[in-house]
């Protein structure tokens, strides 16, 4: 028999649906997972038959085919785990085919059936509601991004048999409600404020003209003149972000995996401050798995490099064309990714040492 369910995935800050499809046909017991799949999604072999089994199912003994269309896309992450492991179900007639339509399933199977959280949530809730798509099934962990898009029902599923039971009709399974106070007022650092500088005139003057014209700033000076201090509190005398710039933000933190512990949209511009020892991947995004990097990760915000003159040449050099443009292209084999990064760049070093002795040698 032939099952299909829906799923997502993601491919730069942006979703794209994909269609799980499980075939059970007869002959010797064999798993094959076609459509592109990474390590970890064929991994998810051996995830869904414990996941399966200490839930009180059956697992087939038959050979089993999974394809992940569309196939020219390159699937990754565990995030297949849970629609792998209804369209088996439903595949082997444990599930009424009809109970998974206009739905779409997203999460990670531990051994014991319970659904962990992944990361990317909030555009796969985006891209639901572009599709019409009504309900969605999230990890517990992930139902404040999924209700930050209305127009959808969003379901938490906590393990593989409580969501059985429901799609059998044989228990009920409650609607997450949104709470948008504090879905938007919890930010990270919301502790800081400007007004708490004392003294350094000159400079709070500096970026308060700097944070009105959204202009880049260099400050020089020794260490523990406050330069650190000074940055980090910018981003409250920045104007709020609108609705729009925030959804912005939370999603590319969404894909990065970076939601965990937060209460919802990402009211508050973003501050970061990388270490000089950063890559070139780690600062402006890629590697293997493209990810979004600190400069992406800043945008809409303020992106601090404390130490400057630490920095490799080669990774300042390559900051000239997201500062420019306002966003950063990836190009790979599989497919090109665009990151946005509109930010502020505030950067610290040190006087130049030359220069304090040449000053010392005047004044003997």
């Amino acid at each position: 028999m032939l099952a299909k369910v829906l799923s997502a995935s993601v491919l730069g800050v942006d979703a794209y649906l994909v269609e799980v499809e499980v075939d059970l046909s007869n002959g010797l017991p064999a798993y094959e997972v076609v459509g592109l799949p990474d390590t970890a999604v064929k991994e998810a072999k051996e995830r869904v038959r414990a996941a399966i089994k200490n839930s009180g199912g059956a697992f087939a003994g038959r050979r089993i085919t999974v394809n992940l269309a569309p196939a020219d896309l390159r699937k990754e992450g565990s995030g297949f785990d849970l629609p792998i492991a209804l369209g088996l179900l439903i595949a082997d007639e444990q599930l009424p085919p009809e109970s998974v339509l206009g739905s779409l399933y997203l999460g990670e199977l531990s051994l014991d059936g319970s659904v962990r959280p992944i990361p990317g949530v909030l555009p796969m809730a985006i891209l639901a509601k572009s599709l019409g798509i009504r309900r969605v099934f999230v990890p517990r962990e992930n139902v404040n991004e999924a209700l930050l898009v209305e127009g959808v029902d969003v379901y938490p599923v906590s393990d593989l048999g409580t969501l059985c039971s429901f799609l059998k009709g044989e228990s009920e399974m409650h609607l997450a409600r949104p709470n948008r106070e504090i879905a938007v007022t919890r930010a990270p650092g919301s502790d800081l404020d400007f007004s708490d500088v004392r003294g350094q005139a000159m400079a709070k003057r500096a970026l308060e003209v700097a944070a009105a014209g959204g202009h880049n700033l260099l400050m020089v000076g020794p260490p523990g003149s406050g330069k650190t201090l000074l940055a980090r509190q910018l981003p409250t005398i920045l104007p709020t972000m609108t609705t729009d710039e925030a959804l912005e933000v939370t999603k590319i933190y969404s894909v990065s995996g970076l939601m965990q512990g937060r209460d919802g949209l990402i009211a508050q511009r973003p501050f970061r401050s990388p270490h000089h020892s950063i890559s070139y991947a780690g600062l402006i995004g890629g590697g293997r798995i493209p990810k979004p990097g600190e400069v992406s990760l800043a945008h809409n915000g303020v992106l601090f490099l404390d130490e400057l003159p630490e920095f490799p040449k080669r990774v300042l050099e390559q900051m000239r064309q997201p500062l420019e443009d306002g966003s950063v292209h990836i190009s790979r084999a599989q497919a090109s990714l665009t990151y946005p990064s509109r930010l502020m760049l505030v950067a610290a070093m040190n006087p130049c040492p030359c220069r304090e002795q040449l000053r010392s040698r005047c004044a003997a």
